[in-house]
């Protein structure tokens, strides 16, 4: 029985795990394809604004990827895992409130659109993508119940989030932009990634992945 219990505790667990990281992969991209909506207004949409938002999102997810990596190494759980989605959900808020202005406020300053791109980017999607960024490694940490399985964990893992950001690239560009306002799809991944938060704290397993591991070795 206290296997069984065991078993649907670990199966909860990586339920869980999957589908907040595929919620995760799918707000990026959301976020992504909408910067180019944002700026468009102020530096058109040419190459130089794609490039300058590709490259804060590459540049901020790769510092993600290191910072929760590092976090993930002190007592992971659910409860910070679920963290990062609401924090990632209170820093896409000023985003919807602000993005005009932080825009115009830009271009006042630099019409350069290779600059002024770069720079609205980082003020506006940097912050936010970082934190996205974070979700991923610590999806693994919380996923590895052994270092044999390591590999495939995290291959599946970044399968699963991989997916979700091909959807939302899909979603987002062929169905969203066209029914719906910017800034409620915008409002849509606070959603997304606030129901995300509150369902890993609130209904995730009540224990550490390090006393999950030691009951496997064991």
């Amino acid at each position: 029985m206290i296997i069984g219990n065991q078993n649907k505790k670990e199966f909860f667990m990586k339920l869980l795990v999957l589908t907040c990281a595929f919620i995760s992969g799918f707000c990026i991209m959301t976020v992504e394809l909408l910067g180019g909506k944002i700026l468009s207004p102020y530096f058109g949409g040419s190459v130089f604004v794609w490039g300058s938002i590709i490259t804060v999102f590459m540049l901020a997810l790769s510092i993600g990827y290191l910072l929760g990596g590092k976090w993930s190494l002190s007592q992971p759980s659910t409860k910070k895992y679920g963290s990062l989605f609401l924090a990632a959900a209170l820093t896409v808020l000023p985003l919807i409130l602000a993005h005009d202005a932080i825009s115009d406020w830009v271009f006042e300053l630099i019409e350069d659109p290779r600059y002024g791109s770069l720079i609205a980017s980082v003020i506006m999607f940097f912050i936010p993508t970082t934190i996205l960024g974070m979700i991923a490694p610590y999806s693994v940490r919380l996923l590895v119940s052994s270092t044999q399985s390591s590999g495939q964990t995290a291959g599946f893992l970044y399968f699963v989030s991989t997916l979700g950001s091909a959807l939302g690239t899909l979603a987002t560009s062929f169905y969203f932009v066209k029914y719906f306002e910017l800034d409620h799809i915008l409002y849509g991944v606070v959603v997304a990634l606030s129901l995300a938060g509150i369902c890993a704290i609130f209904f995730g397993p009540r224990y550490l992945i390090s006393e999950q591991q030691e009951q496997h070795n064991a």
